[in-house]
């Protein structure tokens, strides 16, 4: 049942609100002043604040800005005398959901209170959706090797440099690169991730730099591409060892140059972006072979970082294994299983040549098919 605190100084307002709320099943406190008000939310949790603009002690202005200080989770209305209507307005510019004018109209109070409860619910959705999003991404572990990569990714995120990832498929360069765009200035534009080896070489040109239209027989009208979708944030090349060296010319000239051209099109368009990069090759064995271009190497090196194996941190396994287990049971509506610590020997035993997605399988195997505590003998089963 969500909880609305009104806060208004007239008993007569407070009264005739309550009967009102109540009556639509919602649960009421009252408060007489702005410093009551502030001092029940430290003892209470509230869905929604109805909330008078003057009153003694504290008026209703100072009592929305500690509100969205202090407790961002509580969706303030304000309610506005006949004189008040400009601070009402000024109120809804610093953060207030809405205002009610005196005399309260009943439907108008209604409406603005189950649509601002609505918009308090959104507003937890996002939060735990972006709570869900972090914790994919994080990189879990206390060996010596993570912790170097920890290290620079630190140092690396708040520049724009560029930043080539290496390490064998499985170990988690995505993570590393999500954490890079997540840790910059760059947060609040885009991230946008081009997965090159499953492009097919004739589109990985249309995919990066857009198309015009009729600039191919499928190209019915025009499409911008990567490189401009991620125009002021960060691009994800991952796998760039299987890039055409058609396209890998391209990508050259808009990291000399910061334009890109659409195919089909003589245009250079202006980009401002970050670019990270990753594979799993050797890509000095790959400019030998004449595969991959070494002045575009050179651009993107600035800072290599490698991301270890997991057989080279085995030490980090018991806390990954806590790290999926939290996740999947949560994925899976289940409760987290209890690994033995002969089952924790067992797993930091076997050689992971899938690295940290294969122990992940691994783990969520365990725990959807062993029915109580996973021991050795369930890891020499499944694993």
């Amino acid at each position: 049942m969500p909880h609305i605190l009104v806060i208004d100084d007239e008993r007569a307002i407070r009264n005739t609100l309550k009967d009102i709320l109540e009556y639509e099943k919602y649960e009421v406190s009252l408060a007489e002043d702005g410093e009551q008000a502030i001092a029940m939310c430290k003892e209470n949790t509230y869905d929604l604040a109805l909330c008078d603009i003057k009153m003694p002690k504290k008026d209703g202005m100072e009592v929305l800005s500690e509100l969205n200080a202090n407790h961002p989770e509580v969706t303030v209305v304000m309610i506005s005398g006949h004189g008040d209507i400009e601070t009402a307005v000024e109120a809804i510019k610093n953060g207030a959901y809405d205002f009610i004018a005196k005399p309260i109209d009943l439907n108008r109070l209604l409406i603005t209170v189950k649509n601002g409860l609505e918009k308090g619910d959104l507003v937890q959705e996002t939060k735990v959706l972006k709570k869900k999003v972090s914790s994919k991404y994080q990189m879990v572990g206390e060996s010596a090797p993570l912790q170097q990569v920890r290290e620079m990714v630190e140092r690396v995120a708040p520049t724009d440099a560029r930043v080539m990832i290496t390490g064998s498929n499985g170990t988690g360069k995505e993570v590393v690169a999500r954490l890079i765009h997540e840790n910059s200035k760059r947060v609040k534009q885009p991230f946008i991730e081009v997965n090159c080896a499953a492009i097919p070489s004739e589109l990985i040109e249309s995919e990066l730099f857009g198309h015009e239209k009729g600039a191919f027989t499928s190209a019915i009208k025009q499409r911008k591409g990567k490189f401009e979708q991620a125009d002021g944030g960060t691009i994800f090349l991952d796998e760039i060892g299987d890039m055409s060296l058609s396209a890998q010319a391209k990508v050259l000239r808009a990291l000399q140059e910061n334009v890109i051209v659409r195919v089909g099109s003589d245009k250079m368009i202006k980009v401002d972006v970050r670019v990270l990069a990753a594979t799993n090759k050797d890509l000095k064995k790959e400019i030998e072979e004449g595969r991959f271009r070494e002045d575009l190497f050179h651009r993107l090196n600035v800072i290599p970082i490698k991301v270890p194996a997991l057989n080279d941190r085995k030490e980090d396994i018991p806390l990954l294994v806590e790290h999926f287990n939290s996740l999947i049971s949560a994925e899976q509506g289940i409760a987290p299983k209890n690994f033995t610590e002969t089952a924790l020997t067992k797993l930091k035993s076997i050689d992971w040549t899938g690295n940290i997605r294969q122990l992940r399988n691994v783990v969520e195997r365990l725990i959807i098919l062993c029915p109580q505590d996973i021991s050795d003998k369930d890891v020499d089963l499944y694993a």
